[in-house]
């Protein structure tokens, strides 16, 4: 009598195991059906916000430089060093070779959306697993910052 209780409480828990259970394969058939139904955006590489094309100075604004290192120091060096050296964000050394000058106004101006919607930018957050928070930067702010590293990746 106590053998059957056994077998038949064993025989009940993995039925309920194996009910719950699921199929794995056709969870991922849902999700990979619902990744293809978004449209494809083409990536211009310039990021997602008002930026659509940044004029750049050749030699360096000086003022700008200037005026975007008040701007680093202010909001930026708390997370981001100069160097490569990642510390809560990425570094920001030869980030202007990497990136396009609109992408990195639109990042610096648009940050939730981009890290949202851009591929680039949703790649960045999970290598550095932080939000970067919403500096309120205007189009100005921005633009001087950009041209401060231009100044740091050695552009004269």
């Amino acid at each position: 009598m106590k053998n059957k209780m056994i077998i038949s409480t064993c025989l009940v828990l993995g039925l309920f195991v194996w009910a719950c259970g699921g199929s794995d394969s056709e969870q991922q058939q849902n999700v990979a059906s619902t990744e293809t139904e978004e449209p494809a955006r083409k990536d211009d590489k310039k990021g997602i916000g008002s930026i659509k094309n940044v004029e750049l100075t050749h030699p360096l604004n000086q003022t700008m430089v200037g005026d975007g290192e008040k701007v680093y120091n202010l909001k930026c060096s708390a997370c981001h060093r100069l160097t490569k050296e990642k510390l809560v964000g990425p570094g920001w050394k030869e980030v202007t070779h990497r990136r396009k000058p609109e992408w990195i106004m639109n990042f610096s101006t648009n940050a939730e959306e981009m890290l949202s919607k851009d591929a680039t930018a949703m790649a960045l957050l999970e290598e550095c697993l932080v939000r970067m928070p919403n500096q309120n930067l205007t189009e100005a702010d921005s633009r001087n910052v950009l041209e401060f590293m231009r100044s740091n990746d050695g552009e004269k």
